[in-house]
């Protein structure tokens, strides 16, 4: 009943494409914004129950020892019990879900996540929402993109959407959610995904504010830089916001490592004794302090602070967070990063301020710089620093100390520690994220797969008359100009003919145009055009034939650059990842290796199903020239092909003996029985229609190493959901083939 339901429900969403989609990041947004309330309020609640607690039983600081120990226990048993995923951060979490799992997270996280991070950090847990929240959001964006059908791309944008909805929901910023968003969990700055980002970012912060109103929302006075010299000032608070964030990861990393403990539930007991004595000897430390955050943003004078007391307070935060993080609960280290740079930005003042002669110093305003600093150190994200900083003050008057500062620190925390503390969690989890640029995926797209054979061209002996007509008929800006014999002579524009003084009769074609133009071939990459063509400022570009550089084959217009960005979205397959994948399913010893396909080899010519590949090998890349394929089945081999197969030990060498066999009957010798690439549909009515791939009899030996879906090729884990009408190109031996295919037809 619920799939008939969700099948009617996806129909609509496919057929109306962009706008429905972009109506699901506005639900997603609200949700998330929802999600959010309700986070802050079970928080404010379980606090004011602590507090209530402590008044009934006149210990009012004393009750930390009871209400975090056994906040951090219950959560860490929730989490162990129920769903492991809850238990952490939050966006590493979400960022691994993209990484490795096509942007699934399981629905009750959402729900168990608010519930772990009421019982981590509610009791006094030090530790802030915006990690949970992110989870939460991300969670809620992966669950409405499966159930509504949407493809893994899309997916992906509505799992960001939920991350950059939280953020946008916690600080009431959707401009630095979605920059957050695109920086720190989808880690480019994808077009593609950005309307739904910000969608969902601004409907999430409406939603929150609406609800919680402005009290919990952090705001700051508009400060402005007193005196050019000040910069000095903000650039060596930079550096101290560096240090303070390496301090704060080796700390999270010993406690999350911590070794000696041998049974796993006194853990969260006695980190959380710890937690409580520090928060018994100053309470700031303890929660959100969003607060006292607060009332350090807009100090205006350092009169009532002292910079020792400012120091203790953030050593204490320091060592109640990565107490809390470490603890097995749900935390977030956004809050406490923003915490400690606004205290030490205080401090700094308060020791600089007497010696200080050229200008009066302003609290807030380092209060403001330094908790941009040190987040961008903690989280190696400088520019949702600056924004969410932009976004509290509403104001840019400290636009170049933020940009000094936060510059700075990120560069000194890249030397000081590796990782962030987002990447660092993810390497805990055994995920390596190779960040893609968008332009590399052109690379995986040639000239040849997008334009179209029809050409508009015109002679040298053409009038410019003749010429403008032809371009107006054809509505184009440019044409190719062939000589007599109908080789390529130049390129003709509009501007050509404007410079000559407009279209005359007795001006040629061959009098304005450009002889000898730059010219690419059909196996160009798109990106190596669309540098030619920036470069030179031009808007088209002749392909000609590879053997014959004077033959016109097609022209290259900005249109058809369009045309390949698409393409390439549609065949892009996760190459890093699907190593990473395959490295984890085969046994140890296996390594990635380079194997060229010589002249005169068998595989010459010859489909990649066709080969005789040994078995425990994977073909994962081909490159050819410039170009690097993700192959299949029907790929075709070619001379001087470089093939990178993961291989066991010796398999290798037995693929280049195969390659460099003599003739075609070696090659049927060796082709008994070998492991080969197989291409199988899934049948209408099969047993795996709408099943994940791990709920699948596959044989043992058969890998699925790829699921062609239409135009859409996906690199497949357990998790992938099998529909009628997949072609799956598996990698077996025939007979593990055949049993395969009885499975899927039974």
């Amino acid at each position: 009943m619920v799939q008939r339901f969700w099948s009617v429900v996806q129909a609509p969403i496919r057929q109306r494409g962009a706008t429905v989609f972009l109506a699901l990041a506005v639900a997603v947004g609200v949700l998330v914004g929802l999600a959010a309330a309700a986070l802050i309020g079970a928080l404010q609640g379980i606090d004011d129950l602590v507090v209530w607690a402590g008044d009934g039983l006149n210990m009012p600081k004393a009750i930390f020892f009871i209400t975090i120990p056994l906040g951090f226990l219950a959560a860490w048993g929730i989490a162990r019990r129920f769903a492991p995923e809850v238990a952490g951060d939050g966006v590493p979490e979400a960022t691994a879900a993209l990484a490795v799992r096509s942007g699934y997270l399981p629905t009750r996280s959402a729900p168990l996540k608010i519930l772990v991070t009421g019982l981590t950090v509610g009791v006094g847990g030090s530790a802030g929402r915006e990690g949970p929240i992110v989870q939460v959001g991300s969670s809620i964006g992966s669950s409405i993109a499966r159930h509504s059908g949407l493809g893994e791309d899309r997916v992906r944008s509505l799992v960001a959407a939920g991350a950059g909805a939280a953020i946008g929901a916690s600080f009431n910023a959707p401009i630095a959610g979605m920059l957050f968003a695109m920086e720190v969990i989808l880690g480019n700055f994808a077009l593609r995904h950005l309307n739904a980002v910000v969608v969902a970012s601004v409907a999430a912060a409406v939603t929150t504010r609406s609800i919680v109103g402005e009290d919990l929302i952090l705001r700051a006075f508009p400060y402005r830089v007193g005196d050019a010299r000040e910069l000095g000032l903000y650039a060596l608070l930079g550096v101290i916001a560096a240090l303070v964030g390496w301090l704060f990861l080796r700390l999270v990393h010993t406690a999350e490592n911590v070794s000696w403990i041998r049974r796993s539930w006194m853990r969260p007991l006695l980190f959380g004794v710890l937690v409580a004595a520090l928060g018994f000897a100053e309470p700031r430390v303890l929660g959100t302090g969003q607060g006292f955050v607060r009332s350090l943003l807009n100090l205006i004078t350092s009169d009532s602070v002292v910079w020792y007391v400012l120091l203790g307070i953030a050593g204490a935060k320091v060592l109640a967070t990565a107490l809390t993080m470490g603890s097995g609960g749900s935390g977030g280290a956004f809050m406490p990063s923003l915490f400690l740079g606004a205290t030490i930005g205080v401090a700094f003042v308060e020791i600089v301020q007497p010696f200080w002669h050229v200008s009066e110093l302003q609290p807030g305003s380092f209060a403001v710089v330094g908790m941009a600093a040190t987040f961008a150190a903690i989280a190696r994200a400088p520019l949702t620093a600056m924004l969410i900083v932009f976004e509290i003050t509403q104001d840019y008057g400290l636009v170049l100390p933020l940009m000094l500062a936060a510059s700075l620190a990120t560069f000194l925390a890249d030397r000081f520690h590796p990782d962030s503390v987002y990447t660092m969690a993810l390497r805990r989890m055994g995920v390596r994220l190779t960040r893609r640029s968008e332009v590399d995926l052109l690379d995986t797209v040639s000239v040849g797969d997008v334009v179209r054979p029809e050409i508009v061209s015109t002679v040298v002996d053409a009038s410019t008359v003749q010429v403008q007509r032809t371009m107006d008929d054809h509505r184009l800006h440019g044409l190719p100009v062939l000589d007599a014999k109908g080789r390529l002579a130049g390129v003709v524009t509009i501007s050509d003919i404007m410079r000559s003084g407009g279209p005359a009769d007795a001006v040629t074609a061959a009098d304005v145009m450009t002889p000898r133009p730059v010219t690419v071939t059909p196996t160009t990459p798109i990106s190596e055009v669309l540098e030619r063509m920036a470069s030179l400022g031009i808007g088209r570009v002749p392909v000609v034939d590879e053997e014959d550089p004077d033959r016109l084959i097609a022209m290259f217009r900005r249109e058809d650059a369009v045309r390949a960005y698409h393409m390439a979205l549609g065949q892009e397959v996760q190459h890093d990842l699907g190593r990473s994948r395959l490295q984890a399913r085969v046994a140890a010893g296996a390594d990635f290796h380079e194997i060229d396909v010589p002249a005169g080899s068998i595989a010459d010519g010859r489909l990649l199903k066709e080969m005789p590949i040994p078995g425990g090998m994977t073909v994962v890349s081909i490159r050819r020239g410039l170009q690097v394929l993700v192959p299949d089945g029907n790929t075709r081999l070619r001379a001087d092909d470089r093939l990178t197969v993961f291989a066991r030990p010796g398999a290798n060498l037995q693929l280049f003996e195969r390659l460099n066999a003599g003739d075609t009957g070696e090659l049927d010798i060796l082709s008994e029985d070998a492991a080969r690439f197989h291409d199988i549909e899934v049948p209408a009515g099969s047993i795996a229609d709408g099943k994940a791939i791990r709920e699948v009899a596959v044989p043992s030996g058969c890998t699925i190493v790829s699921v062609r879906r239409g135009e859409e090729i996906i690199v497949p884990d357990g998790s992938t959901l099998l529909g009628a009408g997949d072609v799956l190109t598996v990698f077996s031996k025939p007979a593990e083939r055949r049993v395969f295919v009885e499975r899927l037809n039974a």
